[in-house]
């Protein structure tokens, strides 16, 4: 368990989940671009996360993308599985067909319609870890989920033997420091404290978080994961030099969520023609010419 749960720390890149107009994964342009990242430099790949568009999803088509994208990663680079979903059963199920199908660890997220409790996401989670001995991270995403884990329940969850990591949004008042303090407090030795939302990771790594789950590593692999590297050694000036290639990209993150502007950089780098899952619309042409020149930046 010891060495799998270090597949949860440091840089986990996060590619789209590419598909046609009627929501079909184009599994030969998913496969191009998880065998950019293994062998890249990044840690671990994150596959069926946000970016990766598990809820427009059904359950076979995960299936699917599952087995196609750990052959194309070729255990290279160890691969977390996203399975969340609305339904306990149904995610248990994916939990069951990641084992099999060889990932290195699970990411859940409490996926709801109804608002839920924090009892019903404890046994949501004690269903899932034992449906599947692999490690879990707690996808902790109020944007898309709703729901907002406190300390005292993430607590109760690292009691679980295989909840071993958390990915935690940016903190409101900016103070990775306290918030991380906060959390090593309440949660055992060892677990993974990690971040999303890529324009403050870094300072997340300065401050010691064990990890960064990007969206921008999943087309740029080598160019997040030397600025990863950087933060995590602590070195603020060529942590402050790599920022300063990214800052058009995090605007963009900002302005416009990060799911469309991955799918416009996918498409001007040529990695894939699909277009974001409908209702996502594509971004207007101004905004898409904004891309292309942050991707003229970061590919300089």
């Amino acid at each position: 368990m010891a060495e799998i749960v270090a597949s949860m720390r440091g840089l986990s890149a996060f590619p789209i989940t590419p598909t046609s107009e009627d929501g079909q994964p184009i599994l030969d342009d998913l496969c191009g671009l998880v065998r950019r990242l293994a062998g890249s430099g990044v840690d671990s790949i994150g596959l069926l996360g946000s970016t990766g568009g598990y809820a427009y999803l059904d359950p076979g088509q995960r299936r699917q993308v599952v087995e196609a994208a750990l052959q194309a990663a070729d255990v290279k680079v160890p691969v977390i599985v996203g399975v969340g979903a609305l339904r306990t059963d149904t995610a248990e199920s994916l939990a069951r067909h990641a084992t099999d199908a060889g990932a290195a660890g699970l990411l859940l997220a409490p996926m709801s319609y109804t608002p839920l409790t924090d009892d019903e996401v404890l046994q949501h989670f004690q269903a899932v870890a034992d449906a599947s001995d692999l490690p879990i991270c707690i996808y902790n995403n109020p944007t898309t989920t709703h729901f907002t884990f406190s300390p005292q329940l993430l607590a109760r969850l690292a009691t679980l033997p295989t909840v071993t990591a958390v990915k935690m949004p940016l903190p409101a008042d900016g103070d990775f420091a306290a918030e991380i303090d906060l959390l090593r407090r309440d949660l055992p030795p060892g677990f993974v404290v990690g971040y999303s939302g890529d324009w403050g990771c870094t300072s997340a790594l300065l401050r010691g978080a064990d990890a960064w789950f990007s969206v921008a590593a999943g087309l740029w692999p080598e160019q997040t994961a030397l600025l990863a590297r950087a933060a995590s050694d602590g070195d603020q000036t060529a942590t402050a030099l790599s920022q300063d290639r990214f800052g058009p990209l995090w605007k963009l993150f900002r302005d416009h969520g990060s799911l469309r502007v991955v799918y416009a950089a996918a498409n001007i780098l040529g990695l894939t023609t699909a277009r974001p899952p409908r209702p996502i619309l594509p971004l207007p042409d101004p905004i898409h010419a904004e891309v292309g020149a942050a991707v003229a930046a970061l590919e300089s």
